[in-house]
């Protein structure tokens, strides 16, 4: 008996040799990549026929045609405006109060060891205004989001969606 004759289960043990495995995945037989069938001279068939890889070469090519008119309309333009007008200051002033808050802790040990109220000293209220800060920023762009760009967002999701539809020959 060769070694390719027996039946094997990665999750079943029959009870006579459990390092045997069955092939019981019912993915076994579908074709993986490079794995095509013949076409009957010997060769391998192609995978996907040439008529429908050619109409789904052009489809791809009119779908990408489409996200290129929806990146230069102006609603998109509109969308990437607002987004660009809040969050490169939110992380330039982020960025600086983080660094400011290094530089001075690593710089100024004895303004930051001044104590303010008991134990608690400047440092550790600097370090627990980068956790505030954080989460006000998070509530900020999640506002800023809701409330400027995901209607107009959403609007060109649909008109894209429906434009995609359109190309590849699909119901508008």
């Amino acid at each position: 008996m060769e070694p390719w004759d027996k039946e094997i289960s990665v999750n079943k043990h029959d009870g006579r040799d459990t390092g045997e495995v069955r092939f019981d995945d019912p993915w076994y037989d579908a074709l993986a990549f490079g794995w095509s069938e013949t076409d009957g001279t010997g060769e391998q068939a192609p995978a996907v026929p040439a008529a429908r890889q050619a109409q789904e070469e052009s489809s791809d090519r009119a779908a990408a045609d489409v996200y290129l008119e929806v990146q230069r309309s102006a609603a998109f333009q509109e969308v990437r405006s607002r987004y660009r007008k809040f969050v490169v200051p939110a992380f330039v002033s982020f960025f600086l109060w983080y660094v400011a808050y290094v530089v001075t802790a690593t710089t100024a040990a004895d303004f930051m060891a001044t104590p303010v109220a008991g134990a608690v000293n400047v440092a550790m209220l600097a370090g627990l205004g980068q956790f505030l800060t954080t989460f006000v920023l998070t509530w900020a762009y999640a506002r800023h989001a809701r409330l400027r760009r995901d209607r107009a967002a959403l609007q060109l999701r649909w008109d894209t969606q429906e434009l995609t539809r359109g190309a590849r020959g699909g119901a508008a």
